[in-house]
């Protein structure tokens, strides 16, 4: 059993990514230049001009979509009772265990007279928790996926997503396109776009402030002397980039997975997005997965196609926490009148608090899927393709 120290140039810093705390709480990691692009400062060059903002964002998802392993990263249990998953294989368990900080998931394979263990060490979390967790180790250079993850909605561990159940497979790698969704920058040690070969000493967790507004250097260098930037110089993104580009810059990872045709992590917002990942463009009647491209079901809606101005961004504010889904009900009556509503007769003023359930309900993923013993449960998303939706179609509306 090998077990690899999680992070190791990162853990004396972690706890400084859950709460922030003045004006040292940036981590160091963050600071650090990716690979070779220098023009890339880190979160901490930013805290400066944007310190309030910063506050707010270190608490977000996007930012906690990545982290080394500790009590407060980790949402799952490891109490008695509720550290163990049993499989469709009676002879098949997992135990998960918290032993003096690091965190370990092992496969027990027990058979008549002996029994067979395998343990990996948690090293890096994959998932703020909302919805539920995976988790990765490393072997050598290579990142793998642990076969049990937990799920927050069931308060339990679960096999993890497209794992059968009563299998110990701790042999799944980690390509860079997964890691590009669930990281700020990992520095890859393979020639081609799919090997999972990694720099140990050279990756940043989490989505920074320049994996959506671009390199800081040229902006900070501008805002030091003062001076007005030079004609075709533009502003950080999104500000200033046509409607096109600013929802590029979400569909890189909430645009489906799609073909990687440059290195990972090589885009750049303003850039064209179509030249780094190939993403799959659905013809109008085929089916899309609510989990599977949000923006193409943005897309899809009569709302995003009458407003010119819309981008992901007219509802969600991603420097903060995500607010409960009916308050974004806020945004349809800024366009639509209540009154006009089918159900207005039926529910009256009310109606208006929460719109969010009826036109964008909360359906079962087909793409994000895990066993359950002998079931197949899909994941809860919010669909994105705004409409009117049959009431069958409809989930529970929120409190």
């Amino acid at each position: 059993m090998t077990l690899v120290p999680c992070c190791w140039l990162l853990t004396a810093i972690r706890a400084a990514s859950h709460h922030f705390e003045g004006q040292n709480a940036i981590p160091a990691h963050a600071n650090r230049p990716h690979g070779d692009r220098q023009d890339f400062l880190g979160d901490g060059v930013c805290q400066s001009c944007h310190e309030q903002t910063l506050k707010t964002f270190l608490e977000t998802r996007h930012h906690r979509t990545s982290q080394c392993p500790d009590a407060a990263s980790i949402a799952g249990k490891f109490s008695p009772g509720e550290n163990r998953m049993t499989t469709l294989n009676p002879e098949l368990s997992f135990r998960m265990d918290a032993i003096n900080g690091h965190f370990y998931e092992t496969a027990i394979l027990a058979k008549p007279g002996h029994a067979t263990m395998r343990s990996e060490q948690f090293n890096i979390v994959v998932g703020s928790g909302r919805k539920g967790q995976t988790y990765l180790y490393w072997k050598d250079d290579g990142l793998f996926e642990l076969p049990v993850s937990y799920w927050t909605e069931l308060k339990r561990w679960i096999n993890s997503p497209g794992y059968v159940d009563g299998s110990a497979d701790f042999d799944r790698p980690v390509t860079p396109r997964c890691l590009e969704c669930h990281a700020t920058y990992f520095e890859a040690l393979g020639r081609l776009p799919t090997d999972n070969l990694y720099s140990k000493s050279n990756f940043v967790l989490g989505i920074s402030c320049e994996r959506c507004h671009g390199p800081g250097a040229d902006h900070v260098r501008q805002q030091a002397s003062g001076a007005q930037p030079p004609n075709g110089v533009k502003a950080m993104a999104p500000a200033g980039l046509p409607r096109e580009e600013q929802v590029e810059i979400c569909a890189q990872c909430h645009g489906g997975v799609g073909q990687q045709i440059a290195p990972a992590f090589s885009f750049i917002p303003g850039q064209r997005l179509s030249d780094y990942i190939k993403l799959h463009r659905p013809a109008p009647d085929e089916s899309v997965d609510v989990h599977g491209n949000q923006v193409a079901l943005l897309e899809r809606s009569r709302c995003f196609q009458s407003s010119p101005a819309m981008t992901c961004s007219f509802c969600h504010d991603p420097h903060a926490p995500e607010p409960p889904a009916a308050r974004y009900s806020e945004r349809c009556i800024a366009c639509h009148q209540p009154r006009k509503c089918g159900l207005y007769a039926k529910l009256g003023p009310q109606i208006a608090a929460n719109c969010v359930d009826c036109h964008m309900p909360v359906q079962v993923s087909r793409s994000l899927v895990f066993d359950e013993e002998d079931t197949r449960v899909g994941a809860r998303v919010r669909n994105h393709w705004i409409r009117v939706y049959p009431e069958e179609k409809r989930g529970p509306r929120s409190r």
